[in-house]
């Protein structure tokens, strides 16, 4: 159970009371007369296959407020869409899935491309890319949430906490992130956001930022108790003006957007799980291209590149500093995870921990060097207003392309 603590400056709504699940759902029901409400499920088709995403599809069958789902699907053939077609129908709730890798979208997509308007490669940033721009073009919503397919630990009541501070028309949030504790098994997790986000933003707010926007960012990168939750929602007006990474720094990029279109009191993050567990990445020390080690240096380059824009200036002697400062503050966590561990009776590596820790100290430096050498690089994917600008009929063409495979692979199953 959390404390009531406000510990940043962005609100925290907090789990005090565990309160009862048919309370909650009744409050959305009444609150889905004024403001209908979506969920977007990012998936891979391998997911279909796991024990985590059937659970997530028993508990969404017993939800009553959501006016529709979308289902993005990634590395499909036209087989497993139909078998996606027939695993998701399952689902009361009006319900589409966006073909990723159909020809429909892709025609879309080459269309895209030759602008220079489209993501510039796979993965979940390109997923929700197209599925907030089918959700702004259905407009059968006006407060989406949007979390994970890989969840084993999913219950319906972390939807409802996670939507409604967006759902309830008496809030004033254009945007609420989820935060839990990430331990499951016996175990302490969340490996990156313990080891690397934390400490680098401490280190960041030590040698960058002793004043001015920069620091005011940081401050508020600081107010997240769990800042790469995958699980946020926001309100439709949201999506128009959201510039997202298609790399691994969605979830930093996400926020360092919607930092840059709202004020702090339009924001907040919400308690929405007593345990969380999903599916785990390898740390790949050995390889920088993949698992954790890809992911630190995605989500290094993402800060660099934030505070850059609020006039940071980098240099290889700059980056150094702060690798080292970020070191020392990593290895003085670790003792105190460890204790916070015990005393729970939780198991923690620390050998793990320290090795997770050099890695990412390691990717940090390669991280700025890349940021050094590469300073006009661009991962975030245009806005859906710049799209518009350059193709007016753009969300009917999404809406026509989801539908004909909608009813063409439907009417084969």
């Amino acid at each position: 159970m959390g404390d009531f603590y406000q510990n940043g400056i962005i609100t925290t709504l907090h789990d005090l009371s565990g309160r009862e699940i048919d309370d909650l759902e009744y409050e959305l029901l009444c609150f889905s007369k004024i403001r209908p409400m979506s969920l977007l499920l990012p998936s891979l088709y391998s997911e279909l296959q796991t024990d985590a995403l059937p659970n997530i599809v028993k508990e969404l069958k017993e939800v009553n407020y959501l006016n529709e789902i979308v289902i993005g699907l990634d590395r499909a053939n036209k087989e497993e869409f139909k078998h996606a077609l027939s695993f998701f129908s399952e689902l009361p709730q009006h319900h589409r899935i966006l073909w990723n890798d159909g020809p429909r979208l892709l025609k879309i997509d080459k269309m895209l491309k030759e602008k220079g308007l489209a993501p510039q490669q796979m993965g979940k940033g390109r997923n929700v890319w197209y599925c907030l721009g089918y959700l702004y073009a259905s407009g059968k919503s006006e407060s989406i949430a949007l979390h994970d397919c890989d969840i084993t630990t999913y219950d319906k009541r972390m939807l409802a906490r996670l939507i409604y501070p967006v759902a309830n028309p008496n809030f004033n949030y254009e945007f609420c992130k989820g935060y839990y504790a990430r331990t499951a098994n016996g175990s302490m997790n969340g490996r990156v956001c313990r080891l690397l986000v934390t400490p680098l933003i401490r280190a960041l707010k030590r040698v960058v930022a002793p004043s001015g926007r920069s620091a005011d960012y940081l401050d508020y990168m600081d107010s997240y108790r769990y800042p790469l939750a995958g699980e946020f929602s926001f309100r439709r007006d949201v999506i128009s003006d959201l510039r997202i990474p298609s790399d691994w720094g969605l979830e930093i990029g996400t926020l360092s957007e919607v930092h840059r279109n709202y004020a702090n009191n339009r924001l907040c993050q919400v308690d929405i799980a007593e345990t969380y567990d999903h599916k785990h990445q390898d740390l790949s020390l050995n390889d920088a291209e993949s698992g954790l080690s890809k992911m630190s240096v995605d989500i290094s380059k993402a800060f660099f590149r934030k505070l850059a824009t609020q006039g940071e200036v980098f240099s290889t002697e700059k980056i150094r500093t702060i690798k080292a400062t970020y070191f020392r503050i990593a290895l003085d966590f670790i003792e105190t995870y460890k204790n916070d561990a015990i005393i729970n009776g939780l198991k923690l590596d620390v050998h793990k921990e320290e090795q997770a820790v050099e890695m990412f100290a390691q990717n940090l430096m390669h991280a700025g060097h890349e940021f050094l050498e590469k300073p006009m690089e661009n991962p975030f994917i245009p806005s859906w207003s710049r799209v518009v600008s350059a193709f007016p009929d753009i969300f009917d063409q999404l809406k026509e392309a989801v539908e004909e495979d909608h009813k063409e692979f439907s009417a084969q199953g």
